[in-house]
């Protein structure tokens, strides 16, 4: 019964090691492209330039809850008191807050960016709403500066499209997240021409599926409750 067992438990584990796709070789390739872009390609979408902090008022802009409803994101997540969270690439801190409100003052927040101005004003943002449980991390290009199995959740608002390394850089998430814990790409929706972003700032929940193909995790739903984002969640295997 036990070696019954055993050998069922080492056929899932091979199971799920044969649905990771093999990533590209060469894994990126570079050639010219468009002016939001950087010239470097992975698996046919060409990553965007990302958003210096000079562009933090546009993340503060009073319009924002209209147009994106992060309040309603926060909601949507189904976060838990306690619970441990990653806002990647979260600039200013217009998510962190909400998040932090969310799990309370036993949970907790890291809040990522690889842009040391993009901190300062996050911890100014954190100090004057009282909030005390976000911790500030800096981050590379590589590297999202999480600890291996430290968080419950990782949250990536308008971000991984402008991941210079998106396969390091999920490769590093997925192993900062606890077994059971889920990755959440919340991206305007690329299948729409109307959605007013720009297209490399978009992305297709197509897309977003092909590349998560190349890491151990497992879809789990996409939402689409937001006016112009959807919201895909994944989930690693315990």
């Amino acid at each position: 019964m036990r070696m019954a067992l055993w050998w069922g438990v080492l056929w899932v584990l091979w199971i799920r090691v044969l649905a990771v796709e093999p990533p590209p070789i060469p894994l990126y390739e570079f050639r010219p492209g468009t002016p939001d872009g950087v010239g470097k390609w992975f698996l046919g979408r060409e990553i965007a330039h990302y958003m210096s902090h000079q562009g933090a008022p546009w993340l503060e802009r009073p319009e924002r809850e209209e147009e994106e409803r992060p309040s309603m994101l926060v909601k949507a997540l189904g976060l838990k008191s306690g619970e441990t969270v990653a806002d990647v690439g979260a600039g200013s801190g217009y998510l962190s807050w909400g998040l932090a409100r969310e799990v309370g003052p036993k949970g907790r927040v890291y809040a990522t960016d690889i842009q040391p101005e993009m901190l300062v004003l996050l911890r100014n943002a954190m100090v004057s709403r009282g909030i005390t449980n976000v911790v500030p991390v800096l981050g590379s290009r590589t590297n999202s500066g999480l600890l291996p199995k430290s968080v419950d959740l990782i949250v990536m608002v308008d971000v991984y499209h402008e991941f210079d390394h998106p396969f390091e850089m999920a490769g590093n998430l997925v192993r900062s997240l606890k077994p059971g814990g889920r990755l959440v790409f919340v991206e305007y929706r690329g299948e729409e021409k109307w959605v007013p972003i720009k297209p490399l700032h978009k992305m297709t929940e197509e897309q977003v599926k092909r590349e998560m193909a190349l890491h151990p995790l497992e879809w789990v739903e996409t939402l689409r409750v937001l006016p112009r984002q959807h919201i895909l969640i994944f989930r690693k295997p315990e």
